[in-house]
């Protein structure tokens, strides 16, 4: 089953899909969309549908000024904003009666820092990031990015991030990064790697770039993400 959700973070109105398996109280999973990205994503849209036959409801939203949730994208756009959208999605889901308490995080790109950021403060039994950055400095951002309407109006101080202090605090988590990502470098998963706590786990998805185009890496992110998954309660 699937469910249309809207909450308010910072005075905005945000919108989510919640995919609900046929189980009692099932674990959840909170998927955080990359920058330029929203929660239609194929790889939110296929880890949502995945989980779901799994026994483990999942959560996409779209953050502020993307996709179906409020707010001019340049203007609205910052890591801060970001952190409390996802603060206000899992304050929101947990007065929910029809999910357990259980949770897990995903985070693609940018949103793997944001969960990254936030995961260490509360009780987040699985992570999973995928070409997550550890600062804003490391992202090497393509010239054909840098043109685009949508980033022109933003400020580099509205996104300048560096979550390192964060990464001793973090468990439980699955870092998966390409080994020829040019935009967030593999660099940046081996010191999350390094840094984080136990359990955790480094996926090399080999020759892959940062959207993970070839089928085979996706493939390979994917049963690596469902079987970390089933650490909090899925079939």
């Amino acid at each position: 089953m699937h469910e249309s959700l809207f909450f308010r973070s910072d005075g905005l109105r945000l919108h989510g899909t919640l995919h609900l398996p046929d189980v009692k109280k099932p674990p959840l999973v909170i998927g955080v969309h990359g920058m330029l990205s929203n929660s239609e994503s194929p790889k939110q849209k296929a880890l949502a549908e995945r989980c779901e036959r799994m026994g483990i409801a999942y959560f996409r939203f779209d953050h502020r000024g993307c996709g179906k949730s409020e707010g001019e994208f340049a203007r609205v756009t910052n890591f801060k904003g970001r952190l409390n959208d996802l603060s206000a999605a899992i304050e929101m889901l947990s007065k929910r009666l029809d999910t357990g308490s259980v949770m897990g995080l995903f985070g693609s790109s940018l949103g793997g820092a944001v969960v990254l950021s936030l995961a260490g403060s509360i009780d987040i039994r699985a992570i999973v990031t995928l070409a997550a950055p550890v600062r804003f400095s490391s992202i090497k951002v393509p010239v054909s990015y840098k043109t685009d309407p949508a980033l022109c109006g933003i400020k580099e101080e509205q996104m300048d991030f560096d979550i390192s202090d964060k990464l001793p605090l973090v468990h439980n988590v699955l870092v998966c990064h390409g080994d020829a990502d040019t935009v967030v470098p593999y660099e940046n998963a081996l010191q999350i790697y390094e840094a984080a706590g136990e359990p955790k786990k480094l996926l090399c998805l080999s020759g892959s770039d940062h959207p993970v185009s070839k089928t085979e890496n996706q493939r390979n992110f994917m049963e690596n993400t469902l079987e970390w998954f089933k650490m909090i309660g899925g079939q």
